[in-house]
């Protein structure tokens, strides 16, 4: 099954560790992303070698293809993409929700939507969602929540909610029937109104979770929320594991490792790998105004002999030039999708045991007010 243990807190921040069938999990940890069971221009073993302890793979795309029982006849999610480190999958929820109403139509039992890959019919019930997850085998799983918009009024976010906590308590019937050793989390949801994430908290840290997961909402401005979400976790257990779904900007995982969040999973890194940006250090130059990011198609370059960030030490860092990945990106070679992804999930890792480290020191505010300071300054 699955159990917690915080190691050091440092007021609201904690680190500690998350044990699984397949090992431990430290965290805060940043949870890259495999969408089809691969992180795309990398191997497991290179996840791994960066210091990785676990991916999440994305329920809606393995179900479409290849499917969910073809994965649990190939010894399901671990053994089917080689990796030996935790695993999540999310419910598939958000990426049915994000359709729409191009594609999907809901109703109280379930989500009716088109195949993005040969427009086929499809039903994803929370009963659905749940034998999905069981088939694919993840460690940790997500219950089956509706997804809302930003801009959403009230009346529509508290419908939302409404639906979602009764398709929590289906998803967990459905669970317990299976007698699974994977542990399913709760989703908090309500969208941006305080009153309603505080109601929706209550409510699943009623139920047996053994963590939990924290809702994200279509077209988020995130410093809007991240007050919302500092004052939902107050209404969740401290001695359970709480993810950030869908939440991977430096800032992001600053703010919400302060208000005691402990796993975050998104595709930013390597989705900006692949359209040319890289992550650079503050010590390096990088910093809030620029989101730590460089793009690699600049002319400036072309010529240039350095490494992408002279403070990483990774093996892109130690081997290869910002000329030659120039070079790379400018003829579409696919090595370059792999240098690039694999120097962004480095910065990330990194950066996660830096948080880490500054937690257990008791240091954790002066590490960010050293990678934020361009910005607590002009606030």
């Amino acid at each position: 099954m699955l159990s917690f243990q915080i190691i050091h807190k440092d007021g609201l921040a904690r680190c500690g560790i998350i044990t699984t069938a397949h090992g431990n999990l430290k965290t805060p940890a940043f949870i890259p992303v495999a969408t089809r069971a691969a992180i795309k221009g990398l191997s497991a073993q290179q996840l791994k070698e960066i210091g990785y302890e676990a991916t999440l793979a994305n329920t809606y795309h393995l179900y479409l293809k290849p499917g969910d029982e073809i994965i649990s006849k190939l010894g399901g999610l671990n053994s089917f993409m080689a990796w030996d480190g935790t695993t999540f999958t999310d419910s598939g929820g958000f990426q049915v929700f994000s359709l729409n109403g191009r594609l999907s139509k809901t109703d109280d039992e379930g989500v009716d939507f088109k195949s993005y890959i040969d427009n086929s019919s499809h039903r994803f019930t929370p009963e659905k969602s749940m034998q999905i997850q069981q088939n694919i085998g993840a460690d940790i799983i997500f219950t089956f929540d509706e997804c809302v918009h930003f801009n959403d009024s009230l009346e529509r976010t508290k419908e939302a909610m409404g639906r979602t906590h009764q398709w929590t308590l289906r998803c967990l019937k459905e669970h317990q029937k299976s007698n699974s050793n994977q542990a399913l989390f709760g989703i908090v949801q309500g969208g941006r109104f305080k009153d309603l994430r505080e109601e929706s908290a209550k409510f699943i840290a009623s139920l047996p979770f053994p963590g939990y997961g924290i809702g994200g909402i279509f077209g988020d401005p995130t410093k809007e929320i991240h007050g919302i979400v500092k004052h939902t976790m107050t209404f969740l257990p401290e001695d359970k594991p709480k993810h950030m779904l869908g939440i991977g900007s430096v800032e992001d995982i600053f703010d919400y490792v302060e208000c005691g969040a402990d796993t975050f999973d998104c595709v930013l890194p390597t989705r900006l790998a692949r359209l040319g940006y890289f992550f650079v250090r503050p010590e390096s130059g990088g910093n809030v105004d620029n989101k730590f990011r460089v793009r690699i198609g600049n002319s400036q370059f072309k010529e240039d002999n350095s490494s992408l960030d002279p403070n990483c030490s990774c093996f892109v860092c130690k081997n290869y030039s910002k000329g030659y990945i120039h070079h790379l990106y400018k003829v579409k070679e696919l090595l370059f999708y792999s240098l690039m992804t694999y120097h962004n999930l480095y910065f990330y890792c990194k950066l996660m045991e830096d948080i880490r480290s500054s937690i257990s020191e008791e240091t954790f505010k002066i590490l960010k007010q050293k990678w934020l300071e361009k910005q607590e300054a002009s606030e």
